[in-house]
C-alpha cells in the first residue's frame, strides 16, 4: 500500500534546531509518522518539542550543542547514537538570520552564520554517513531557502549559506546515492515563525512580501511537516540531490 511507504516506524531522526519553528514542526511530523527524535539545540532543552513528540507516542532526547563552534560538534552524532541506538534520518535545519548591507556586515558575523548554516550541515552529514553506510540506507534532509535561488536584500551571509547548502546537497547526493543515502534539500519560502516577525511586522517590507507571494499568505510551520516526512520515508527513495521549494508560489512568480 502506498501509505505504508510513508511510515517511519522504528527509525531515529536527528533534527537540529527543533526547539521551535520549522524545526519543531518537522520533528513533530516525523514523530507522528513513527520516528523517534533526537533534538539538537544550543540551549539543550526543548520542553515543548519533547511534550509534542512524547504525546505522539515516540521517544525523545535532547542534546546541547552550539553548532557555530566546531569543537562542540565533535562526536555529536555518536552521542545521538549512544542515546537512541541508531540514526536513520538527519535534518540539518538549525540556523539564524542576520540582516546588514554587505558593505557594513562584520566578517565575524558573516562567518558565524556560514558556520551554523553550512559548515555544521557538512560536519554532521559526514559524521552520520558511516552509520548510514553500515545500515545500507539513510536520509539526509538539508534545509535551504528560496534564497538558495535568489540573492535577497541585505542578507549576504544568509544568501551565501543557502546557495552553499544547495551545492552541498547535490555534491553529497552524487557521492553517496549508490551507497544508499538520499540527500535532498527543502527550500522554504516565508513562514510565520518567531524569527519572521521582524519582516512580517515591518510597515514597508511586510506588505511588499505579502504582495509578492502568489497564494496571498505566509506559510504555517505545520505545512512543512508533510514534505519532511516524504523526504525521510521510502516514498522518496529515487530522489537524490533535489531542491524542493515550498513557498506559496514565490519562485513561480
Amino acid at each position: 500500500m502506498i501509505l505504508d511507504q510513508f511510515k517511519l516506524d522504528g527509525r531515529v531522526a536527528v533534527v537540529t534546531g527543533a526547539r521551535r519553528g520549522l524545526g519543531q514542526a518537522m520533528a513533530l511530523g516525523l514523530a507522528q509518522a513513527g520516528a523517534d527524535i533526537v533534538c539538537v539545540t544550543r540551549a539543550g532543552t526543548s520542553d515543548e518539542t519533547r511534550q509534542l513528540v512524547t504525546k505522539a507516542g515516540r521517544r525523545f532526547w535532547d542534546i546541547a550543542c552550539d553548532l557555530s563552534v566546531p569543537a562542540e560538534r565533535v562526536g555529536l552524532i555518536e552521542r545521538a547514537v549512544e542515546n537512541a541506538g541508531r540514526i536513520d534520518i538527519l535534518v540539518n535545519n538549525a540556523g539564524s538570520a542576520d540582516r546588514a548591507p554587505p558593505e557594513s556586515m562584520p566578517l565575524e558575523r558573516y562567518m558565524r552564520l556560514l558556520e551554523v548554516h553550512l559548515n555544521a550541515a557538512f560536519d554532521l552529514s559526514q559524521q552520520a554517513a558511516p552509520h548510514m553506510f553500515r545500515s545500507g540506507r539513510g536520509k539526509i534532509i538539508n534545509v535551504g531557502s528560496v534564497m538558495s535561488f535568489e540573492g535577497g536584500l541585505n542578507i549576504p551571509a544568509y544568501a551565501a549559506a543557502k546557495h552553499g547548502i544547495a551545492g552541498l546537497t547535490k555534491s553529497l547526493a552524487v557521492a553517496w546515492s549508490r551507497r544508499g543515502i538520499n540527500v535532498n534539500c527543502i527550500c522554504p519560502g516565508y513562514f510565520e515563525t518567531d524569527m519572521a516577525g521582524v519582516l512580517q511586522d515591518d510597515p514597508v517590507r511586510g506588505p511588499q512580501l505579502m504582495d509578492r507571494i502568489p497564494c496571498g499568505r505566509w506559510g504555517q510551520p505545520d505545512e512543512i511537516a508533510g514534505l519532511a516526512v516524504f523526504l525521510a520515508s521510502d516514498a522518496s527513495n529515487y530522489m537524490h540531490g533535489s531542491l524542493v521549494p515550498i513557498d506559496g508560489g514565490w519562485l513561480a512568480r
